[in-house]
């Protein structure tokens, strides 16, 4: 983890995470994972991506998710978004579903999500890496005090952010966000479970603009590539 590159301001806000103690146990972990021939998903130089495309300064909204894909070449540091040439998956395609519904806009037909991190955006998983075929491998190994730590700052040291807060785990994480202070939306999951429970109807895209415009902060434009 020594290697990896932090965008500044990140750096400068969590450069003291690296010497506490649970980093160094989550270090050597993914050392030793890596030792026995595990093969981790994503890439060392992508785990800390969403960070690296929506500097602290930049956010405007932010979405948490759990933990990266598991099958080969789907994840690559953001929440919910897939590289290029893969396939969106069943919980992204609901996402561009409500999107639709929401705002008219058209259904993409990729699942890279970079353009909206680059808008201020922050993808967020809770859990920054996984083992090739098993969800939740990595969880309780140190990554969500870090990513606590970053939800945190956000709700200390920023104002009239919005946090889409979709399902029961990223809820729980909620708890750190100030009401007062910015805009926390929750609904079900968009997974095929529970999308038709309440993710599929909740206008988290427009009121998110409406939040945004309304506090004279730029709106996000939620359109991707359509080929």
């Amino acid at each position: 983890m020594s290697n990896i590159k932090l965008e500044p301001e990140w750096l400068e806000l969590l450069k003291a995470e690296f010497d506490e103690p649970y980093m160094k146990q989550l270090r050597a972990f993914l050392t030793s994972e890596k030792a026995a021939g595990k093969v981790i998903y994503p890439p060392g130089a992508l785990w800390f991506n969403a960070l690296n495309h929506t500097p602290f300064s930049k956010v405007k909204v932010v979405i948490l998710g759990q933990d990266p894909y598991h099958g080969p070449h789907q994840a690559h540091g953001l929440c919910f978004s897939v590289q290029e040439g893969i396939q969106p998956p069943p919980s992204l395609i609901n996402i561009f579903t409500e999107i639709k519904r929401d705002l008219g806009l058209e259904q993409p037909s990729r699942g890279d999500l970079t353009a909206w991190a680059d808008q201020g955006v922050l993808l967020m998983n809770a859990v920054l890496t996984v083992e090739h075929g098993k969800a939740g491998s990595h969880q309780g190994k140190g990554w969500e005090t870090f990513t606590d730590r970053v939800v945190a700052l956000l709700n200390e040291q920023r104002e009239h952010l919005v946090f889409l807060l979709w399902g029961s785990y990223a809820q729980k994480k909620g708890a750190l966000i100030d009401r007062k202070k910015h805009l926390v939306l929750t609904s079900p999951h968009p997974s095929p479970l529970s999308a038709y429970r309440g993710f599929i109807g909740n206008a988290h895209f427009s009121k998110t603009n409406d939040y945004l415009k309304a506090n004279g902060l730029g709106v996000i434009n939620w359109q991707l590539p359509c080929d």
